[in-house]
């Protein structure tokens, strides 16, 4: 029993020097708070592929674009307003880009003028059709930063579009799993329409709220899902179809008494009631400053020939094109039969999101969004770029293209790249009206 005692004794301290032990090797010397490298959230680690992804493949559709902006050189003998400009960037800035940059430096003078007559257009056109949420962080940013305000929409545009990017993501790791968001983000900067993501248009800051909205219903965060839904009230009217999709999700959830008790009634009910105040506060005092309470309908309808009429002009159009003709309002060759095919591939999509059992809030956002764009007469064309918002439809196919290996994806992701340069950029600024 000694014996055994002293060898473990001995073994336990061999080669072990004179005085106190040495642990210079497992504590390091504080080192400088200014010399650390910065370190991300374990949190935000996931969404490094997806940003990746989208941020590579919309600089190589913008290099697309501007070198086919300049083998043409037909925006530089364009008004400023509708297409123009002295370089190819000046481009983003137009159309409707041109009218919240006057929001942002002129603030919004509302009034109806009646133009007599009975033609399509009887109401002067005016700024506050466009909502002041992206205008107001134009003209902060250009305020805080020195940017000139076009830099600044510019700015505001590409920053939501990473943070609708990461909406997106997060919306779709939930149903399909972290591989399939990466490709949904990616499939997002290549979409038909996405041109206006990094343009200065509201499309980005829409639906950065509106995928975080998607997101907090889904993780039950009611009161972050009623701002969001309140903010995007501020930014455009589609968001009419985000508040009615929060509201059903809020609503089935008090109806089920399970939900209920695992949720309470607050969160739900919170929700509910606050998202839709942006919207009808702004309406409400369009309608005020101009003495009309329905004002601003008045404007949509008779001052840009934007009014649902439940599919009927979307159904001439399908009609004319069908048969090659083009008797219709707002015909725009090229980008109506992109628009055409897209609009044919919508029941396909709606079939394979359906398959996938997305959350109720996804199916009501999707489905309200898609019968909003379809039953409203407006430029047929731009059916690409009013149906971005809609990326739920985006799921299935994110997930088929999810089990490819690396290289397969790679192929599709560099082909859809440069070809998104023309029919998602050139086709909508250049060829129609975004």
């Amino acid at each position: 029993m000694d014996t055994a005692a002293d060898d473990t004794v001995t073994d336990g301290s061999r080669g072990a020097p004179d005085g106190p032990p040495d642990d210079s090797r497992t504590k390091r010397p504080p080192r400088d708070r200014w010399t650390r490298r910065p370190t991300l959230p374990d949190g935000a680690r996931p969404y490094l592929p997806a940003l990746a992804l989208y941020g590579v493949t919309k600089l190589v559709g913008l290099a697309v674009f501007a070198s086919l902006l300049e083998y043409a050189g037909d925006y530089k003998g364009k008004n400023p307003r509708f297409g123009g400009g002295a370089h190819w960037w000046d481009v983003l800035g137009t159309w409707d880009g041109w009218w919240y940059l006057q929001v942002a430096e002129h603030g919004y003078s509302p009034s109806l003028v009646r133009l007599g007559g009975d033609g399509l257009f009887t109401v002067q056109q005016n700024s506050v059709a466009f909502f002041p949420l992206y205008p107001a962080l134009i003209r902060m940013v250009s305020e805080t930063t020195g940017l000139g305000l076009y830099g600044s929409g510019i700015l505001v545009s590409v920053v939501f579009s990473f943070v609708a990017a990461a909406g997106i993501f997060a919306v779709v790791r939930l149903v399909a799993g972290a591989r399939a968001g990466t490709v949904a983000a990616g499939l997002w900067a290549v979409a038909p329409g996405a041109g206006v993501e990094w343009a200065v248009y509201s499309e980005s800051l829409f639906v950065a709220i509106a995928a975080w909205a998607c997101y907090a219903v889904m993780t039950k965060r009611w009161v972050a899902a009623g701002l969001l839904a309140f903010t995007a009230g501020l930014n455009r009217p589609t968001s009419a179809v985000l508040i009615g999709a929060v509201g059903l999700a809020a609503l089935v959830t008090l109806a089920r008494p399970a939900s209920r008790r695992e949720h309470g009634i607050r969160g739900p009910v919170y929700a509910m009631v606050v998202a839709p105040l942006g919207l009808l506060s702004y309406i409400a005092w369009v309608g005020y400053s101009t003495g009309e309470a329905t004002a601003y309908f008045t404007l949509q309808r008779e001052g840009w020939a934007h009014f649902f009429d439940y599919g009927a002009y979307t159904l001439d159009v399908l009609r004319n094109l069908a048969v090659g003709k083009g008797d219709y309002v707002f015909a725009f060759s090229t980008p109506d039969l992109l628009s055409v095919q897209l609009v044919l591939a919508l029941p396909f999509l709606i079939a394979l999101m359906l398959r996938k059992k997305p959350p109720l809030v996804l199916v009501a956002y999707t489905l309200a969004t898609i019968i909003t764009v379809l039953g409203t007469q407006q430029m047929f064309g731009n059916t690409m770029r009013y149906l971005l918002p809609a990326f739920p439809l985006l799921l299935a196919p994110a997930a088929a293209l999810a089990r490819l290996k690396l290289p397969s994806l790679a192929v599709f992701f560099t082909t859809a790249a440069l070809a998104s340069g023309w029919y998602a950029h050139y086709v909508i600024f250049e060829l129609g009206v975004p």
